[in-house]
């Protein structure tokens, strides 16, 4: 089977700049963007062992979670306990992105709402299934339906703005977050919106989600050592680790933002989408899928490689994806052509909202210019023609920074942002 062609840009009229003007992070390393930055920053994993008792026979008892989490006027308490957790950290990532921006408020009608998310509300559905399977049909949540459902979270988000514009849910699995930033890009840029929220969201830490993954041997199961457990690139990696939470941005024009008086973080210069159409778990062992998308992001932001100072790699830690990726990045940017990091040795693999947190992360890295070391990681596998940045953060030059983001299903996204 022929690997897919690299898409080509649009280039049909002059493009508006979109800037990114808020940023909300709920995650294992923080519940703001300056915490979160703090923890990848200096590469403290966060994984820890699972103490659930419907744990104690899975083969996978890890996980990075969501802890401390501080109640909150954005989500009231009352509220928070009528939601799934994806949802949760989703209307709590998002408002807080909102107000990072300055509560911008477009007209009605021109707003935009765009969620990644991979699998809905896995919490509530396991629970509910648990009493249906032990009490019957009577103990089961008549709010299940709508607690679940992949939607809530924009649904949420809107309500809670009172937007009446398009709010979308996007599912690409573990690329959701980074489409559902591309594509709230595309929004902007056809003129069908003024301000867009745009990120992801997930919560799949449970007994079923980890059995699942354990069997299916994708996942890490260093149980007795959780913290050295996600290890990208690394020789004695065995798995990715699970984790969750929610990662936000505001997008808006640039024309707009400055008119309002905000000083971006960054352009979302350029974004690329392809499908591997080859596998549901894997992907083409020569990357070209990732390629594909990588290069149509870069001719979407008219930047080459050259341009770009770091990559924020998807880096799952799983033998097939790094393998994957590494061959691509070495096509794209040749051999060890460009420093590359994987926040998930810190914070484990968010799922569907892993691209939009890491896109915050790479923003931060370029605006510091300072590259966060990949956590757990020692000794690169022997023939990955990589740069990986590891022991301590690394100083880089000024420029672009691209963000990988690769999901079951043969799903590959590119994001590329560029400082002002």
């Amino acid at each position: 089977m022929a690997p897919p062609p690299s898409p080509q840009p649009r280039q049909t009229r002059p493009r508006a700049a979109i800037a990114v003007t808020g940023l909300g992070v709920v995650s294992p390393a923080g519940h703001t963007a300056e915490d979160f930055w703090h923890t990848v920053l200096t590469a403290r994993p966060t994984a820890t062992a699972l103490t659930d008792p419907q744990l104690a026979r899975h083969k996978v008892r890890l996980g990075c979670r969501v802890t401390d989490l501080p109640d909150h006027d954005l989500v009231p308490a009352k509220d928070a306990r009528r939601l799934d957790p994806f949802a949760h950290y989703a209307a709590l990532a998002a408002l807080a992105a909102h107000t990072d921006a300055g509560r911008p408020e477009p007209a009605p009608g021109r707003s935009a709402i765009v969620v990644g998310n991979a699998v809905g509300g896995r919490t509530t559905s396991d629970r509910e299934s648990l009493l249906y399977a032990g009490h019957g049909p009577l103990r089961v949540s008549p709010l299940m339906p709508l607690v679940t459902m992949p939607n809530a979270a924009a649904a949420q988000i809107a309500m809670r703005l009172a937007w009446t514009g398009p709010a979308l849910t996007i599912a690409t699995t573990c690329a959701s977050g980074a489409d559902a930033i591309g594509h709230g890009a595309l929004l902007l840029e056809s003129g069908r919106a003024d301000v867009v929220i745009a990120g992801g969201c997930e919560a799949t830490l449970t007994p079923v989600t980890l059995a699942a993954f354990g069997n299916l041997g994708a996942h890490s199961q260093r149980n007795d050592a959780p913290e050295r457990a996600c290890r990208p690139f690394d020789t004695d990696r065995d798995g990715f680790v699970m984790g969750e939470g929610a990662g936000f941005l505001v997008l808006e024009r640039a024309a707009d933002a400055r008119a309002r008086g905000r000083t971006p973080y960054a352009l979302l210069a350029g974004y690329g989408s392809s499908a591997d159409a080859y596998h549901l778990s894997n992907p083409r062992p020569d990357g070209a899928g990732a390629v594909a998308a990588m290069r149509a992001a870069l001719a979407d932001a008219d930047l080459t490689p050259a341009d770009i100072a770091h990559v924020n790699a998807h880096g799952t830690a799983t033998v097939h994806n790094d393998r994957a990726e590494a061959a691509a990045l070495a096509t794209v940017f040749g051999p060890h052509g460009v420093p590359v990091t994987s926040t998930k040795g810190a914070i484990g693999h968010l799922i569907g909202a892993a691209g939009a947190v890491e896109l915050i992360a790479a923003i931060q890295a370029m605006n510091t210019r300072l590259v966060p070391p990949t956590a757990n990681h020692e000794n690169t596998e022997e023939g990955l023609d990589l740069d990986v940045v590891h022991t301590a953060p690394r100083p880089v030059r000024a420029g672009a920074a691209l963000s990988n983001s690769f999901g079951f299903g043969g799903h590959n996204s590119t994001l590329v942002v560029t400082p002002l």
